[in-house]
């Protein structure tokens, strides 16, 4: 699963109306709630404040809403480009402000998906995955040779004292790879702990 950990926004203007994308990371209903009221209060004069979201690890929760806009030409659209890219935890409105001319449902449907599509390019993506947490306590010097490996996982929390002791989730499938790196690292003598799995977020 893809999700995002900033919210980002785009605008395209096709035939004179303006979409304005806003995309925003969710973990639950509530959050969806608190950013469509604060979005429908900011763009208050707007014609339409369509909207699509998923929630959950396995994309459990999902809705849209065409918000008046003839229906399955917005909300149904927007769903479609979410799914595709394989996205969860997030929220996505497109704001319209009629130009004027009328696109047709056809065109409709091509323009909240170039909306949502557009704002995707921008924004980075990161993957949800089960995680093995583990724990290590390494010296500086072996830290400095272990840090790039270290920082492309999900690093939890770090202590920098007499040691350096990190706690981090590392992809199961690269687990293995990271053990044996560590133990060549530290000479067989590094601490390395297991702790459980976790679903987390990893850069993409």
């Amino acid at each position: 699963m893809n999700t995002i950990k900033e919210f980002e926004q785009n605008e395209i203007i096709i035939n004179k109306s303006r979409f304005i994308t806003s995309i925003f990371p969710v973990k639950n209903i509530l959050d969806v709630e608190k950013y469509l009221e604060d979005t429908r209060k900011k763009y208050y004069d707007a014609t339409h404040n369509c909207y699509a979201y998923i929630i959950g690890n396995n994309q459990e929760i999902q809705k849209c809403s065409d918000d008046g806009e003839p229906s399955q030409t917005a909300g149904s659209p927007m769903m479609d480009v979410l799914k595709k890219n394989n996205m969860t935890n997030v929220l996505v409105i497109v704001t319209r402000y009629f130009g004027g001319i009328l696109l047709g449902a056809g065109g409709l449907v091509r323009a909240y998906s170039q909306a949502v599509s557009s704002v995707l390019d921008k924004i980075e993506l990161y993957q949800i995955q089960e995680l093995q947490k583990i724990l290590i306590s390494i010296s500086y010097p072996e830290y400095s040779l272990l840090e790039e490996s270290i920082n492309q996982f999900d690093v939890i929390n770090s202590r920098f004292s007499q040691s350096v002791d990190i706690s981090l989730g590392i992809p199961l499938n690269s687990l293995e790879y990271f053990e044996t790196e560590f133990r060549n690292v530290t000479r067989g003598k590094g601490i390395l702990i297991k702790d459980n799995i976790y679903y987390g977020i990893i850069k993409k």
